[in-house]
């Protein structure tokens, strides 16, 4: 109530106080009918959910879908309206990293064509609906941070201008940011840590006669996310250009597979057909799939089996079977009953 109260005091309104939609909700609101339409910016969930032939199913449930992007994407196929974005190479802000650093960013090249920055975007749509938004720089909108969000109340546009990075907490003008979180001690009245047991549980899929291989999916060096800055540089797509199964050695053996082989890898959501690589990576009975790629998608085999705390889909564990292939690669997303 204390930080409803705070926002209360800055916006002159106050927040809703009942929790949102996690991103894996709304796709189970829009089949429910409860979510009719949906602003995505700069996000890809046509490739990055799990099961996508249901996310897509959901996209095209929809009765408004609107995108802000930089490029066009599997999503934006689906979008009713796409209001084109700036890059953060041709926009001013901040970046904050996983390290806690704050640092200013300032535009290298112009936004081609009509394409615009984010906080405009949302600015103008948010006044279109009738709110009174009328911030001119995004200096000011990190001014606002700075009075909401105590951890950045001594971060401004001017003070990272003069003295470069700054770390949360930052809580005042004259703090020189936190270097070591936790460093005096830990969030407790004691100031001492708390160790929790950890119950990893059990996968929502473990393998069976039907599907005997355990899946997990992930990154490749090259790549990032759904691929879509990445997969249009040729220097990154040189290196991995297409998607790929790999597979233990053993593994492979026992299903007369070759290495460079088209393969067919499937589970109960659909299959895709691409290459294996015959490699020692994954251990024996598991094979894996980089997530980026359109033609041969790790989602398209990925079940909807959520983390209860945080909802995070369970990309790492699914259960499929492999077998070879004559003849080119490709894809195929359905539903195996």
């Amino acid at each position: 109530p204390e930080v409803v109260d705070r926002y209360e005091d800055v916006w002159g309104t106050r927040p809703p106080e009942e929790v949102g939609l996690q991103v894996t909700e709304v796709f189970e609101a829009i089949h429910d009918g409860a979510v009719r339409g949906l602003f995505v910016m700069g996000e890809n969930p046509a490739l990055s959910e799990p099961d996508i032939a249901h996310a897509e199913e959901a996209l095209a449930e929809l009765d408004f879908l609107a995108v802000a992007d930089i490029f066009p994407t599997e999503t934006t196929e689906h979008a009713d309206v796409i209001l084109p974005a700036a890059s953060f190479a041709e926009k001013s802000g901040t970046f904050t990293n996983t390290e806690r650093r704050v640092q200013l960013v300032s535009p290298a090249i112009d936004p081609p064509g009509r394409a615009r920055p984010d906080w405009e975007i949302v600015q103008s749509l948010a006044t279109r609906m009738g709110a009174d938004w009328d911030y001119e720089t995004p200096a000011e909108i990190m001014d606002e941070i700075a009075q909401v969000a105590p951890i950045y109340g001594g971060i401004s546009h001017d003070r990272l201008e003069r003295e470069g990075g700054l770390q949360w907490p930052c809580p005042d003008d004259d703090h020189p940011g936190t270097k070591f979180l936790y460093e005096d001690g830990f969030n407790f009245e004691d100031g001492k840590a708390r160790f929790v047991p950890a119950d990893m549980g059990e996968p929502g899929e473990l393998p069976d006669e039907e599907y005997p291989l355990t899946l997990t999916t992930g990154r490749v060096l090259y790549h990032f996310h759904t691929g879509t800055l990445t997969r249009r540089v040729d220097a990154l797509t040189d290196h991995v250009g297409e998607s790929f199964v790999e597979i233990h050695p053993r593994t492979a053996a026992e299903l007369g597979i070759t290495d460079g082989q088209t393969v067919c890898v499937q589970s109960r959501r659909g299959s895709i057909d691409v290459r294996s690589q015959v490699t020692e990576r994954p251990g024996e009975g598991v094979v894996f799939v980089p997530m980026h790629f359109v033609d041969g998608p790790a989602n398209a085999l990925t079940g909807e089996e959520y983390d209860p705390t945080s909802g995070i889909p369970e990309y790492k564990v699914a259960s499929v079977r492999v077998h070879p292939l004559d003849g080119a690669g490709g894809v195929s997303v359905a539903t195996d009953d």
